[in-house]
């Protein structure tokens, strides 16, 4: 009897959760799906319910879409590659602080988080620009003669990627070393270890759940970007995410933009299931 209060209990307590992932996740993916499936056509909504894989093998023949899934591709493995560069130190850095100050460096890395996204994309226009602060500095010093290109290509894309999601890297990272046992590198040391050899061969494997996380929250949104390739990059830098955009606003082309979307939500799921596996079979 009290087995089975409990099974209807944890079942009352579950359901929320999966009705609210069901309205919120698997809804809004059926219906990309349904749409991608469907035929263009001129009028309101612009596409026909249907069930043709045309659209599926337009974006598989196209050249414009593969080479912006790879584009994208390229673009997010890099800036991960940086944001973990950039943001392994600052997390140990954080980490290895005095405790008292750890909230204070916390808030400093959370702090571009107060203000709208698109207003700091905007401002590093408005610092990257041949008319703006930067350019305008290294001139005045002697150290450029004419304006520097740093923006619309992709230095201003990995740039502004990374310093979007760096805190998304260096979060994760800090709450897996803040809990590595400083007793265990203290006991490499006793044995003999060199602080670089004692960090690679404790610190750093103890915190790869870490870095995986982070390389995750990195990676999966920025292969997704279109903001920053818009503004930053120009035309000259397609990524999957802002053709995505073109195809719904500009082109209205719905049932192609929801293959994309598709592709784009199966592709980067891959990276999740990976990951949960090899979690599972290091446990």
């Amino acid at each position: 009897m009290n087995a089975a209060w409990a099974a209807r209990a944890r079942t009352g307590f579950v359901a929320p959760v999966f009705l609210w992932l069901g309205l919120t996740v698997a809804a809004p993916l059926a219906l990309v799906f349904a749409v991608s499936l469907g035929e263009s056509t001129q009028g309101a909504p612009p596409f026909e319910w249907s069930l043709t894989l045309s659209n599926y093998a337009l974006v598989f023949s196209d050249t414009l879409y593969i080479g912006a899934f790879v584009n994208a591709a390229r673009i997010a493995a890099t800036s991960t590659a940086i944001c973990l560069l950039i943001g392994y130190p600052m997390a140990y850095a954080i980490a290895r602080a005095p405790e008292n100050k750890r909230g204070f460096l916390l808030f400093l890395v959370i702090l571009p988080f107060w203000t709208s996204f698109l207003i700091r994309v905007y401002a590093w226009m408005a610092l990257l620009r041949p008319t703006g602060l930067i350019n305008s500095a290294l001139q005045s010093v002697g150290l450029a003669s004419e304006p520097l290109e740093l923006i619309a290509n992709e230095f201003a894309v990995h740039l502004g990627i990374v310093y979007a999601y760096l805190p998304f890297m260096v979060l994760p990272l800090y709450s897996t070393l803040e809990r590595i046992e400083s007793s265990l590198v203290e006991a490499a040391h006793d044995l003999g270890a060199t602080p670089s050899r004692a960090f690679w061969r404790v610190t750093f494997p103890l915190s790869l759940p870490g870095v995986a996380a982070g390389c995750l929250l990195v990676f999966i949104p920025a292969t997704g970007e279109f903001v920053i390739p818009d503004l930053l990059g120009g035309p000259d830098t397609p990524m999957i995410g802002r053709v995505m955009w073109l195809e719904f606003f500009q082109n209205r082309d719905w049932p192609v933009a929801c293959a994309i979307a598709t592709l784009l939500a199966a592709a980067l799921a891959l990276p999740i299931v990976i990951a949960d596996r090899l979690r599972a079979t290091t446990r």
